[in-house]
């Protein structure tokens, strides 16, 4: 990971900023991209202190719009001269609302983050990897990618397109040395899972936690360091032949389904 160029998108908290200083601490060069310009710069003021001799930029954007995608991927060349990575994190998981009331608006928007934020991004960086002959990319598509959760119609839609655009990245590019995967996180406490717990139970929200967690095998939510350190190998040359799948990091719930 010694001075690989990396964007991470959704840097500002959560999986973002905690798959950030892991590669921070790797020797990465990084661009960090959120919507949220003061919690970006806190990010970059953090790591820096954590790591002083980390190269960092920012650049704010919303990854809905095209135009702020070729923006940030155009300072990553300017300033760096390559991309050698992508975590594709951003993301948002809507409302909680069955199939036929959930807010059209709200739907719209979840497919323009979730779903366009991911394609605009793997449209405009990896020509620039296939130009390199070297590319890794990391596209966040959830456990919610992999099986349905009730009341999440918008996310969990996005999220199988997510990683049915991984696997087609992954079979189009990889001749051009560019490996593409997918993560499924389960329930790791980022703030956007605890938002979730809220709505599940805005009473008492860490009852919900609790309750969700005695449903894993290992009895526990996982922590978005956990999370980090897989995107840090599969962004990495220790990757040399995995592309193309989408990996569940979930405490091995995901076994379970239909089973219990």
């Amino acid at each position: 990971m010694k001075n690989k160029v990396i964007i991470v998108t959704g840097a500002a908290m959560g999986l973002g900023l905690a798959a950030a200083e892991e590669l921070a601490a790797n020797g990465a060069k990084l661009l960090l991209v959120d919507y949220n310009g003061e919690a970006l710069q806190q990010a970059k003021q953090q790591i820096q202190a954590n790591f002083p001799s980390a190269a960092v930029e920012t650049y704010v954007a919303d990854v809905a719009k095209e135009e702020d995608v070729k923006g940030y991927v155009e300072l990553a060349k300017e300033t760096f001269g390559r991309i050698d990575g992508l975590y594709n994190n951003a993301g948002i998981e809507g409302r909680q609302a069955p199939l036929v009331t959930y807010d059209l608006d709200v739907f719209k928007r979840v497919i323009d983050i979730n779903l366009m934020g991911v394609y605009y991004a793997m449209r405009y960086v990896i020509p620039v990897m296939q130009e390199q002959g070297y590319g890794r990319i990391v596209n966040v598509a959830s456990v919610g990618g992999i099986r349905g959760v009730v009341n999440q119609t918008a996310y969990v839609a996005t999220k199988h397109a997510v990683s049915g655009m991984t696997k087609n990245a992954a079979i189009e590019y990889g001749k051009y040395g560019i490996l593409t995967n997918a993560i499924a996180p389960g329930a790791i406490l980022t703030p956007m899972v605890a938002e979730a717990f809220k709505q599940v139970n805005p009473a008492d929200p860490k009852a919900a936690e609790a309750e969700y967690a005695q449903r894993n095998p290992t009895r526990a939510l996982g922590q978005p360091q956990d999370v980090a350190k897989l995107v840090n190998f599969l962004l990495s040359d220790a990757n040399g032949y995995v592309n193309g799948q989408t990996i569940a990091i979930d405490g091995g719930e995901s076994n379970l389904y239909g089973n219990s």
